[in-house]
């Protein structure tokens, strides 16, 4: 029964939001309670389980979500972004454009979420395409392919921290493994993928772009913008500031945090969580790529401002997620789950891919369908002794594959490269299901080595 709710749910999901066109945060809260009476929940608890769901999943995530998106826009605004793209593209040459493409998407990626990366790298993608006498889809490709890696594997963005949170995991191990499994999937899915479908789709590789809903693109002289060296430090301080916390945790406590931590533990220990380590990125980009700049505090409280607003939503679909996770997990779905594959040979880590790759496949957003397959394979985890970083990891895989009609990302990627539904199918699609298997490939080696 625990199943045929969740399967009932799942399927009153999809068709509110594409059938009905209802939005996602009402969609999910409304799944939810639906969800939860089908799975026999006592009725004056809903609500708690609904409301304790939005708070977990918010809490820090709010945090991190909202300095993030500030610390991306004032990178953004301020030029910096611009250097960090168009110096990676001077050293590597026209000859290496796509791996300056992919470092540059990389370095951006880390610090801004998907969206706002492709909107922000596209006209400088389309830019230098020109400029080269590339199609614009050659540089493209590996474009999105290294927003997509960041945005699935890698802390501060909202899933990783998300999943961490739910399933236990250490941040910093999860973006330690997670570069490791970045990087070649990243190659992979960019690159490499970029020669096989210039033969399999050759149509795709003909196309203009389109850039008129951009509007008026701001442009930036080399006096303007803030220098490479301070571009790159302020879009990696909370990579950096977490990756010092790991280090050291490993290095000096062996990764456990110790009964009775000294001054120095609890120092580096509150610098590395993700959402002081936001914080403190924050002001130093306010600072760097804002009173540096001489830009008047107005000026950066205005950006950082339209920064909030823009991500607003995306914190309800969030906190949505996190609704339908709590009624799966109190209503007794991720023991249900359990119970099927006790017993069986299959791997966790495959399990909990698996469940990500259907979830997507059915929801279209990556972070609800990671969040709803973390409630559903708690359980599973916990039993076989695996290590969450992995767990987190092999989710984050999972759910990026097969993006297809239902989600912003394929709908984006479309619209910018003036591409038809076959087209975007072809490129987008397999793309992102590239990067998915790559991933899930790569965390079962690494759990070889640290199982």
């Amino acid at each position: 029964m625990a199943i045929l709710a969740l399967v009932i749910g799942v399927i009153f999901l999809l068709l509110l939001i594409i059938r009905f066109k209802i939005n996602t945060f009402v969609s999910l809260v409304l799944t939810s309670v639906l969800t939860a009476i089908l799975l026999g929940m006592d009725m004056t608890k809903i609500a708690t389980s609904i409301q304790d769901g939005i708070g977990s999943q918010l809490g820090e995530l709010s945090l991190v979500f909202g300095f993030g998106a500030m610390l991306g826009r004032l990178v953004a605004d301020a030029g910096g972004a611009h250097t960090i793209a168009t110096t990676l593209i001077d050293k590597f040459g026209r000859k290496h454009l796509q791996f300056a493409i992919m470092l540059a998407s990389f370095i951006i990626g880390i610090a801004l979420f998907f969206e706002v990366g492709m909107v922000l790298l596209i006209p400088i993608v389309f830019a230098i395409a020109v400029e080269a006498g590339v199609p614009i889809l050659y540089l493209g490709i590996s474009m999105a392919a290294a927003l997509s890696v960041t945005h699935g594997f890698l802390p501060p963005h909202p899933a990783p921290v998300a999943i961490s949170a739910v399933l236990g995991a250490n941040v910093g191990k999860v973006l330690l493994f997670g570069l490791i499994v970045a990087i070649p999937s990243a190659y992979i899915a960019g690159p490499l993928f970029t020669k096989l479908a210039q033969k399999f789709a050759p149509s795709a590789f003909e196309q203009k772009g389109n850039l008129s809903s951009f509007g008026e693109m701001k442009t930036f002289t080399k006096e303007e913008a803030p220098s490479f060296g301070m571009s790159v430090l302020t879009s990696l301080f909370p990579v950096i500031l977490m990756a010092i916390t790991t280090v050291y945790q490993l290095g000096v406590n062996g990764g456990v945090t110790p009964k009775n931590p000294n001054t120095l533990d609890q120092i580096i220990s509150l610098i590395g969580s993700p959402s002081i380590a936001m914080l403190i990125s924050l002001v130093f980009a306010m600072f760097s790529m804002g009173w540096m700049r001489k830009r008047s505090t107005g000026d950066i409280m205005a950006t950082m401002e339209s920064a909030v607003k823009s991500i607003a939503m995306l914190l309800l679909v969030i906190g949505g997620g996190g609704a339908f996770k709590q009624v799966l997990i109190d209503g007794g779905v991720g023991d249900a789950v359990a119970k099927i594959f006790q017993g069986s040979s299959i791997s966790p880590l495959i399990l909990g891919w698996i469940v990500a790759v259907v979830l997507r496949v059915a929801l279209g957003s990556a972070t609800v369908a990671s969040l709803t397959a973390a409630g559903i394979v708690l359980p599973l985890m916990s039993q076989a002794g695996v290590d969450p970083a992995l767990m987190v990891l092999a989710i984050g895989a999972g759910s990026l594959a097969a993006s297809h009609v239902n989600d912003a990302g394929f709908w984006m990627f479309r619209e910018y490269f003036d591409l038809t539904i076959k087209q975007t199918l072809s490129i987008w699609t397999v793309l992102e299901t590239v990067v998915s298997i790559v991933g899930i490939l790569v965390v079962m080696i690494l759990n070889l080595f640290f199982h």
